[in-house]
């Protein structure tokens, strides 16, 4: 049964105490049946919502669904060319144009309240997408989902050539307990039911307890209780893992060597590992001062993505460097012959000119735009996400090297969401999503679909940049059937992203995961990297089944 409540600090600390998270004290010798304890640097939980569909709900930000809810296979995205991993689907067929797929359903899978798990709940799910287009993060387009015994076949109106993930990555929930859900945008899912290794059995606003189940389809789990912690930035979260109170985390750590890594070097393990996404600046395209290209395209020309890289982000990740905007060297492959080797530099010269020309003009050091009002603008991002706010403060210091007053402000991290969604921003640090093409990170910035009015919720493309040409050409890229089509389609698309600036990417985004393996052995990393170590991401159900007692 689980239990609600509500635990002040010190009951928190005492909670911890008593449930002895592996590798307390940094001991070198592995506990018996201990629990691992999983963390993020967001603050408190204020609200609990377990809806696998609501980007901001603490089953996703935590990342806990994912314990819960499984996926129908596993697609390793730092290694797109690895065979799928059959999960929830025993077998996966492609059609030849990728406008289908046939999904098996596995055989012998219970949900944790000892339901049977069967086809009909993959076809109720992705009816549940064609039905409530809202849900459909991924735009997938579902045209038709037909269930023939065991077996389910997906229609899409375009190829899912570039979007073959995001189809297999989504979480099969139960028709048994969604039918009758009236709203599922809005569902608060509080007693959730999966097929996942894991139940839910306690939730507070700064932890959750996940509890093993013993009748699991994929067999006996090693890791008997999980803890998902959000601690109140990124440094209460690294000495966190450096003392051993957290064991598993995706985040930033600054000076991680001497922070984390050597402070237990036999155990301590930080792995970052590269993938087509950046860290970007989006920017409000809709009002003052970003809703005019010469003045994104002279920021653009100001930012230094070195400095960010170094001071930012602590020499921890590669810099981007290709006008593209896609990480090197995983991207060359993608870059199209007329940006082939052009990179970015800062060019203060180049960017007034381009203001000059565009009217702007200058009162003392301050610039003023072709209206006569002086130029400023505020950067955003949570508070305690400090290699986030380093980023904004630098930018910050660029946009003066312009006479633009720029501030940064660090509101709360549900706040900071419920405002990036809406668009009332003017400026934000964000990523964007990861895939075996560029697609996810050209869609995520440029894309018409996710194109909403300012003031209602979008799931992407923050800063509302409406461009029909390069949602056309994304289409195109996606649903193109030759090599040739597709490479003509991704060139318009980077031809549009860096004449018309919708975006600043400032940093590589790799999939970041630090653990430790002190009592658990099987974790990924550069000498397996099977899938991310990222414990928010749905593939980390399968980190879950692979870890083993250290010996």
């Amino acid at each position: 049964m689980r239990v609600k409540t509500t635990l002040v600090a010190m009951g928190l600390v005492a909670a911890f105490a008593v449930t002895g998270c592996s590798g307390a004290n940094n001991s070198s010798t592995p506990e018996s049946g201990a629990s691992l304890t999983i963390a993020k640097p967001d603050g408190a939980i204020a609200t609990e919502s377990n809806n696998p569909w609501i980007g901001e709900s603490s089953g996703n930000k935590l990342g806990y669904i994912n314990a819960i809810l499984e996926p129908l296979g596993i697609v390793n995205l730092i290694s797109p060319s690895d065979d799928v991993k059959p999960w929830l689907a025993s077998e996966i067929t492609w059609a030849d144009d990728y406008k289908s797929v046939t999904l098996v359903a596995r055989d012998g899978v219970k949900w944790n309240d000892g339901e049977d798990f069967t086809a009909a709940d993959i076809e109720f799910t992705f009816n549940m997408f064609k039905d409530n287009p809202e849900l459909d993060t991924a735009a997938l387009g579902i045209t038709d989902v037909t269930l023939d015994g065991s077996s389910v076949t997906i229609g899409f109106t375009g190829s899912m050539f570039s979007k073959q993930d995001k189809v297999l990555h989504k979480l099969i929930v139960p028709q048994h307990i969604w039918e009758s859900v009236d709203d599922p945008a809005t569902y608060e899912n509080l007693e959730p039911v999966g097929t996942g290794p894991y139940v839910l059995s306690q939730f507070d606003t700064q932890s959750v307890e996940l509890t093993a189940r013993d009748d699991y389809w994929g067999g006996e789990l090693a890791v008997p209780t999980l803890y998902y912690v959000s601690y109140n930035d990124n440094t209460a979260l690294t000495t966190a893992l450096a003392n051993g109170d957290a064991d598993w985390a995706q985040a930033f750590i600054p000076n991680v060597d001497s922070a984390y890594v050597n402070k237990d070097p036999e155990h301590n393990v930080y792995w970052a590992a590269a993938g087509l996404a950046v860290d970007t600046m989006f920017v409000n395209t809709q009002t003052k001062p970003f809703n005019d290209v010469a003045f994104r395209q002279a920021m653009n020309l100001v930012i230094d993505r070195q400095q960010y890289a170094d001071i930012a982000r602590e020499g921890s990740v590669p810099v981007v460097s290709s006008v593209t905007g896609l990480p090197t060297p995983v991207g060359d492959s993608f870059i199209s012959p007329e940006y082939e080797g052009v990179s970015y530099e800062v060019d203060l010269d180049a960017a007034t000119g381009i203001l000059k020309d565009a009217g702007y003009t200058w009162s003392g050091d301050d610039l003023v735009d072709p209206s006569g009002a002086p130029v400023s603008f505020a950067l955003s991002v949570p508070q305690g996400w400090n290699d986030y706010v380093t980023g904004i403060s630098l930018i910050a210091d660029a946009a003066k090297t312009l006479g633009v007053a720029a501030t940064v402000d660090t509101p709360d991290s549900d706040s900071w969401w419920e405002a990036k969604g809406t668009g009332d921003f003017q400026a934000i640090l964000h990523w964007t999503d990861t895939g075996a093409t560029p697609y996810d990170l050209y869609s995520d910035i440029m894309d018409g679909r996710w194109l909403k009015p300012l003031g209602e919720s979008a799931d992407f493309n923050f800063g509302r940049f409406d461009s029909p040409e390069a949602t056309l050409a994304l289409s195109e890229y996606t649903n193109a059937a030759d090599d040739a089509t597709r490479a003509a389609s991704l060139a318009t698309v980077q031809k549009i992203f860096v004449d018309e600036v919708p975006s600043m990417p400032v940093g590589t985004r790799p999939f970041i995961g630090a653990y430790n393996t002190r009592s658990y052995v099987g974790w990924p990393g550069e000498d397996n990297p099977y899938v991310p170590a990222d414990p928010t991401q749905p593939t980390s159900v399968l980190i879950l089944t692979e870890l083993e007692a250290a010996k």
